[in-house]
C-alpha cells in the first residue's frame, strides 16, 4: 500500500481510537462524560447493599472457619481425658 495512503488512514484511526477511549463506560470506575454512557451498576444502591451483604456473609465464614481451626488447634494441643 503506498505511504500517501496507508499514513493518514493510520493517523484517523489513532484519532479515532482516542476518541472512543475518551468516552467509552468506564467499568467500575467514573461515569463517561456527560452525553454518554449510564451510572455504573456498582454504584447503584441496590448493588452495593448486595455488595455489602456479601462482604458481610464472607467476613462470618472466614470467622467460623478460624474459630473452627482454633478449636481443632487447642484441642490437639490439651485433648480431653
Amino acid at each position: 500500500m503506498l505511504d500517501r495512503l496507508y499514513l493518514p488512514i493510520l493517523g484517523a484511526l489513532a484519532a479515532g481510537v482516542i476518541a472512543l477511549a475518551l468516552v467509552w463506560p468506564q467499568g467500575l470506575g467514573d461515569r463517561s462524560p456527560a452525553p454518554f454512557g449510564h451510572t455504573p451498576v456498582q454504584r447503584t444502591p441496590e448493588m452495593k447493599a448486595a455488595m455489602q451483604k456479601a462482604t458481610d456473609s464472607a467476613v462470618r465464614r472466614m470467622e467460623r472457619a478460624r474459630q473452627a481451626v482454633r478449636e481443632l488447634q487447642t484441642e490437639a494441643i490439651a485433648p480431653s481425658q
